[in-house]
């Protein structure tokens, strides 16, 4: 074939630089700069829950490994003391 079908997955400019990447992600645990994550502040720990009760990924919610990881024991943590519930219903 004489012409080269362009994918959309693969759009590249002139200058042969990659177009429409996604942005990157900013997590609200370096946004407004905790540097201590409590189990006991229910309100921050709720947003990294999804509705069924499943705790979030990192590559949804934007923060590091060592902060997922601090995440994950302040979430079981309050589970285990009632302050979150295991599942929604």
């Amino acid at each position: 074939m004489a012409e080269m079908e362009t994918d959309d997955r693969d759009r590249r400019s002139p200058r042969g630089q990659r177009t429409g990447g996604r942005r990157r992600r900013i997590s609200r645990i370096s946004a407004e700069k905790i540097d201590y994550i409590d189990y006991k502040d229910v309100k921050l720990l709720q947003s990294f829950i999804a509705e069924n009760g499943k705790i979030m990924p990192r590559r949804l919610t934007g923060v590091t490994a060592q902060q997922q990881r601090k995440l994950v024991e302040a979430i079981k943590r309050a589970r285990n003391i009632a302050l979150l519930p295991f599942t929604k219903y």
